[in-house]
């Protein structure tokens, strides 16, 4: 009996789940990023990432790993387990590339303006700390 094969597919969907955790951090991961810098610009530089690696010519590394573990498990890519072709069915639904692409352009859009409605209130707070109380006279 050999193992491998067990092991890849274990890997396979492991690989799947932190794919999907990485979206959802990109798509959400501004809401949990407040009063924390390292962690916005954390989230700032995978935002930056998940842009580049959906509009660029490359396949992203994750993918690329899904599927050949998939294959090492002796595989084709998107079959076998439930969870598999679950959690793949999400990650790559069935719609045309373009609207993935403006998908991805609202999800940024809506994370800009996260960020930058937080920057303009800190600018806010900062420059009423700033100022002297006795202003008027």
């Amino acid at each position: 009996m050999h193992i491998w094969p067990s092991i890849a597919i274990a890997l396979a969907i492991t690989v799947v789940i932190i794919h999907l955790v990485f979206v959802a951090w990109v798509i959400f991961g501004a809401f949990f990023t407040r009063g924390r810098r390292w962690l916005t610009l954390v989230h700032i530089l995978c935002g930056i990432y998940g842009v580049i690696i959906e509009i660029a010519p490359w396949p992203c590394p994750l993918t690329e790993a899904e599927y050949w573990l998939e294959v090492q498990a002796g595989r084709r890519p998107f079959t076998g387990p439930f969870l598999l072709h679950l959690l793949d069915s999400i990650l790559y639904p069935d719609v045309p590339a373009m609207l993935l692409v403006w998908a991805a352009a609202v999800v940024l859009g809506i994370n800009v303006l996260v960020y930058v409605r937080r920057w303009r209130r800190w600018r806010a707070a900062r420059r009423s700390k700033l100022e002297p109380e006795n202003a008027n006279g």
